[in-house]
């Protein structure tokens, strides 16, 4: 017996990297407490190469609370988006309303090839990046409805595509370093890595959600999982959203809470176009080394964050960095959570190429296979298009996580 659990388990190790099944989770102890701004720490992985540097769109004259203004396209549309850091003192809701529209009016009479300009407006003294405290103000701007916009800001009736500011209050978790997905990582003592692998094992061999869990989909049908992580982010989700419509295809975007807050038009967007949001925790931070009480949170937080918006309960979990233990399968069992992993990593936020990716994709690509890319990956806009097209040629229907697992 003791033969047969070491090779099953020699077997289950050299799996991911064979058939492009999950990576078996590697022991690990909890992080260290960090001290900075949650979210706003990005690693970069070794190797990673730095992603090529977005175009600026410069205005004249100069709006001087204007931080920066990226612009990015996807083959099809182009949006920018405007970082507005204001000081203490200047930061009413007029006010707040009035910069966003001067820089979308702005921006998009000095670039017609714009589509779209979205506009985040940040406390200037509190200003911790994408990933740090929440902005003051956020406003999606089709170039179609600036009117409206304009209106809106002249306080002449309401605006769907705005948020306000006034985010729900927060626990702030003790370890708060921002991840990247990379392998999965599983946190315990050896007997629950022992127990783990077995589990995965199994539910590898098997497919299908299991006790709360999947790592990989069925595989009796050509049909596999297409899953971005870290959504949404306002210069690319309109991008990738677009991509997905053109395509006419359905995918799961695992959302971070706190994103859903400030962009909440964006995951309504998601949902009036069919695609399915998942819990990737309310600040995108590491699960292992938090409390119960602080893992509870960082998923109920998300939970009603995203379904405030949605109007539906949250079905999937992923945890950012692949990074999970006993007590986040446990806590997300109790909060009603699938806990959702992947098959498949081409490394987008490594930024190794158009090519690379692309070739990873196309390689892995298989029946019950779960695709993890991110939404803010430059990469990832690069080869979609060329992918889906591949699948489709394949005879691999790309879809969402429920739909991949739902019975025929």
């Amino acid at each position: 017996m003791r033969s047969l659990l070491l090779t099953t388990l020699l077997l289950v190790s050299t799996a991911g990297a064979q058939t492009g099944t999950a990576p078996v989770p590697k022991v690990q102890t909890p992080p260290a407490n960090s001290g900075s701004v949650p979210g706003e720490v990005q690693p970069v992985a070794p190797g990673a190469r730095q992603a090529e540097a977005l175009p600026q769109l410069t205005l004249t004259p100069a709006l001087p609370e204007l931080e920066r203004l990226d612009y990015r396209g996807n083959g099809f549309i182009e949006v920018a988006h405007g970082i507005v850091l204001l000081p203490s003192g200047e930061q009413g809701l007029a006010r707040r309303r009035q910069v966003a529209l001067d820089v979308a009016s702005r921006a998009l009479t000095a670039r017609p090839e714009l589509n779209e300009v979205d506009v985040s407006v940040y406390d200037r003294d509190s200003y911790g990046g994408f990933g740090g405290p929440l902005p003051l103000f956020t406003a999606s701007v089709p170039r179609a409805r600036l009117a409206e916009f304009q209106a809106y800001v002249q306080g002449q009736g309401t605006y769907d595509r705005a948020y306000e500011g006034g985010a729900p209050a927060t626990t702030s978790p003790t370890v708060i370093a921002r991840v990247r997905e990379d392998a999965l990582t599983f946190f315990g003592s050896s007997a629950d890595r022992l127990r783990q692998r077995l589990t995965q094992s199994v539910s590898q061999s098997r497919g299908g959600e299991r006790d709360g869990l999947l790592f990989r989909g069925p595989t009796d049908r050509r049909v596999a999982a297409l899953t971005f992580d870290d959504a949404p982010h306002p210069l690319y989700e309109p991008l990738l959203l677009d991509l997905l419509r053109r395509a006419d295809v359905r995918a799961t975007l695992f959302v971070i809470g706190r994103n859903a807050v400030a962009y909440p038009y964006f995951v309504r967007d998601m949902v009036e176009q069919g695609h399915e949001v998942g819990n990737h925790t309310y600040h995108h931070v590491r699960l292992p080394g938090l409390s119960p009480a602080q893992v509870q949170a960082e998923l109920a937080q998300a939970n009603a964050a995203i379904s405030a918006v949605t109007g539906q309960a949250v079905r999937y979990f992923r945890p950012p960095g692949g990074d999970y233990s006993s007590l986040t399968l446990q806590v997300a069992r109790q909060e009603g959570l699938t806990t959702t992993f992947w098959t498949d990593d081409p490394g987008d936020f490594d930024n190794p190429g158009d090519a690379v990716i692309e070739s990873r994709l196309v390689s892995h690509l298989r029946p019950g296979g779960i695709v993890l890319l991110h939404d803010n990956a430059p990469e990832a806009i690069d080869v979609l298009r060329e992918f889906l097209r591949v699948a489709r040629e394949r005879g691999v229907t790309l879809t969402t996580v429920s739909q991949m697992v739902a019975p025929r």
